[in-house]
């Protein structure tokens, strides 16, 4: 009985590696690689906001304002963001198909996008921020 190939993929094809979606592993990668990333970042969160926990708003921006402080927010933003986006992308190719699917991945796009400015604006103002006394509003 000869040894019959059931790949039908072409040579290069099988050299580069990539799937009927022309996308192979990188996808895979990206998540791992953002999951690698936000566990030392993830780890940097929990220690701040138990740092944090019981200060009043001039010891949080205090500490807030604080320019490494700042930028490792801003990268556990992009991270986690980026981390969750790649995760509902596979959701939805999963799970909807046809022109409902390709609306739902440009709103995850656009929705991540938006998250991550919003987030990262307000990093930014208290990172730039001087500590500012709240002055209760009286009725």
């Amino acid at each position: 009985m000869p040894d019959i190939d059931h790949d039908f993929r072409t040579p290069l094809s099988r050299v580069r590696g990539l799937g009927s979606a022309k996308d192979g592993t990188e996808h895979f990668w990206r998540q791992r690689l953002s999951a690698m990333a936000n566990v030392p970042l993830m780890i940097f969160f929990v220690w701040l906001i138990m740092r944090l926990w019981g200060a009043d708003y001039s010891q949080s921006v205090a500490v807030l304002s604080q320019p490494i402080i700042a930028i490792l927010l801003l990268l556990l933003l992009g991270s986690a963001i980026f981390h969750m986006k790649l995760g509902m992308q596979v959701v939805i190719e999963d799970y909807v198909h046809g022109g409902a699917g390709k609306a739902l991945l440009i709103f995850n796009t656009f929705f991540s996008i938006a998250i991550f400015a919003l987030c990262a604006f307000s990093v930014l103002k208290l990172g730039f921020s001087v500590a500012v006394p709240v002055v209760p509003i009286s009725q």
